[in-house]
């Protein structure tokens, strides 16, 4: 299975909110589609799940045309899971009673799958830990009980294409960290093809094959977590996904001056954009303290600590320069607030990222 998003825009009126989005999803790939608020992810993934038509522009799923301008293919006629951010649970239905819903009623279940509702529906329920819970109603589940029937409704019906907006977002941190695990094992056992609509960075880089930055209606990067994070291509992804200090500076060849210091860092990593703009990305883990009178300390930027955080293994501080940066410390190291310092980079050495996966061997039985 793969799915192929070809030139797709959509609009609202006079609002544009997808731009020429081109895309291609392989089989049983877990993709992320990451960004903030109002970029357009969720409207992505209503027009996969058959819920909008484009403006402009295909998707076609195996070869079959499923949305172009004018017409789409109903969201029943769609052997789709998808999992929603509320939930979206019949409070008069049982668990057993939610996972057997699509598959007596799903247009696309096979005739196999009708055959063995109640085996297919215990088999379910212990792959996602339901089973001892089969006959509750969803007023007698706690949060993470209710994302876990949600899932096993989806994946009730063997779809090919599994479609997760926000599922995480209700939950609090502890058991989002449990259903991060909950995701993965039942990606790995279906094999299905995961698109999964996030804001959260965390999740999308611990769970995805690939992710998918938007902003503003457009795809700023689409890459492995790996080159997502340690190789951004633009200015918005630095800041959104690694959480980058943009250093003004000067670019000689592949050495960066920052502004105001006598030093040279490593750029050879650096995308040709940030040359460009005369920045340099520094996540805040790649930068240094140093003590600003130290004996043989190495030359970087002059500035003074204006605010600490301890984290546990580390500091998280944020320092005054020419503008104001971040940086995450080793709690070995220990600076007061008010303290002056040098700024220096760690010189990375190769930034090997590892290869993309092949998913369609992969996750084959």
């Amino acid at each position: 299975m793969s799915i192929q998003i070809t030139g797709v825009t959509k609009r609202f009126g006079r609002t544009e909110v997808l731009q020429n989005i081109s895309l291609t999803i392989e089989s049983g790939e877990f993709m992320a589609i990451l960004g903030p608020s109002g970029c357009g992810k969720t409207t992505l993934l209503r027009l996969l799940a058959g819920f909008e038509e484009p403006t402009e522009g295909e998707i076609v799923l195996n070869g079959k045309r499923m949305s172009a301008p004018g017409w789409t293919m109903p969201p029943e006629q769609r052997l789709v899971g998808m999992v929603f951010q509320s939930f979206a649970l019949w409070p008069h239905l049982s668990v057993r009673e939610h996972v057997a819903f699509p598959l007596k009623h799903h247009r696309g279940v096979s005739a196999a799958l009708r055959q063995r509702v109640n085996e297919r529906v215990a088999e379910v329920l212990e792959l996602v830990g339901l089973a001892h819970l089969a006959n509750r109603q969803p007023h007698q589940l706690s949060g993470g009980q209710k994302q876990r029937v949600a899932l096993a409704r989806a994946i009730a019906a063997e779809p090919e294409l599994l479609l997760m907006d926000e599922p995480l977002s209700s939950l609090d941190a502890m058991l989002r960290m449990d259903m991060r695990r909950e995701i993965q094992n039942i990606h790995h056992t279906t094999g299905a093809a995961i698109v999964y609509v996030t804001h959260d960075q965390g999740e999308a880089l611990a769970m995805a094959d690939r992710i998918v930055v938007m902003n503003g209606g457009r795809m700023e990067q689409v890459g492995t977590p790996e080159q997502i994070y340690l190789h951004p291509e633009t200015e918005f992804v630095a800041r959104f996904v690694s959480k980058a200090n943009l250093i003004p500076g000067i670019w000689q060849g592949s050495r960066f001056v920052p502004k105001g210091a006598g030093c040279r860092w490593d750029g050879r990593h650096v995308a040709q954009s940030f040359q460009s703009s005369k920045l340099f990305p520094a996540r805040p883990d790649e930068l240094k303290l140093g003590a600003h009178e130290q004996e043989g300390a190495e030359p970087g930027l002059l500035a003074e600590i204006i605010n600490v955080q301890f984290q546990g293994k580390e500091y998280h501080y944020i320092v005054k320069t020419d503008g104001n940066l971040m940086l995450d410390v080793h709690a070995d190291e220990r600076f007061g607030r008010g303290e002056r310092v040098t700024v220096t980079y760690r010189e990375q050495s190769g930034h090997r990222i590892p290869a993309v996966r092949n998913f369609a061997v992969q996750y084959q039985a």
